[in-house]
């Protein structure tokens, strides 16, 4: 069963790094994954936050903080070196077959931490804002589906690691937003309303 699950894991990564292969994509995809090409998003929304909603805008960016540094730890430092998963351009067995577009690195593939991390990031703005602003939930998980399917197109992780990545981030995003929706400051709050 584990030994197909691989093979599958397998397959669907060469029918993305492969079959999806595009001169369009080529340039897309490495952008998509660079955290310097995000950069003003996050700026804008730390200027949102603490022009919108002053102190609770400073608590909301600590708990973004703390969610991203909750994500990237328990996906880097516990999951990866205990599965030990290799990355597929690190394969000895397949990376000669992958068409890898940048550098591969030399960390670990299960689970993805760019997955885990913007998956906890869009689902902890999810649960803050989706009172008020419904498209936040499809544009929320587009963003982070959007770079976490980069991760697969470049040649970095496999999709049964972005697949674990989400939903490690999405349910640390989702406990860290009902966490600070449950504390005393934000009793009250109906998405700044």
């Amino acid at each position: 069963m584990l030994e197909q699950l691989i093979q599958f894991d397998q397959n669907l990564f060469f029918t993305i790094n492969h079959g999806l292969s595009n001169s369009f994509f080529d340039w897309l995809m490495p952008a998509l994954r660079n955290r310097f090409f995000w950069t003003p998003l996050y700026l804008f929304i730390i200027i949102f936050l603490i022009r919108n909603y002053g102190k609770k805008g400073w608590i909301m960016i600590l708990f973004l903080g703390l969610t991203f540094g909750c994500t990237d730890f328990i996906s880097s430092s516990l999951i990866k070196p205990t599965v030990q998963r290799l990355r597929p351009c690190n394969d000895p067995e397949i990376k000669s077959a992958v068409n890898n577009l940048i550098d591969c690195g030399s960390g670990f593939s299960f689970p993805s931490s760019h997955a885990s991390n913007h998956f906890g990031l869009a689902v902890f703005l999810i649960v803050m804002f989706y009172p008020k602003w419904k498209l936040i939930l499809p544009i929320g998980l587009l963003w982070a589906a959007s770079i976490s399917f980069a991760q697969v197109y470049v040649g970095v992780h496999y999709p049964i690691d972005i697949l674990a990545g989400a939903m490690l981030g999405g349910i640390i995003g989702f406990i860290m937003g009902t966490i600070l929706l449950a504390s005393k400051t934000f009793k009250a709050w109906n998405s700044g309303n």
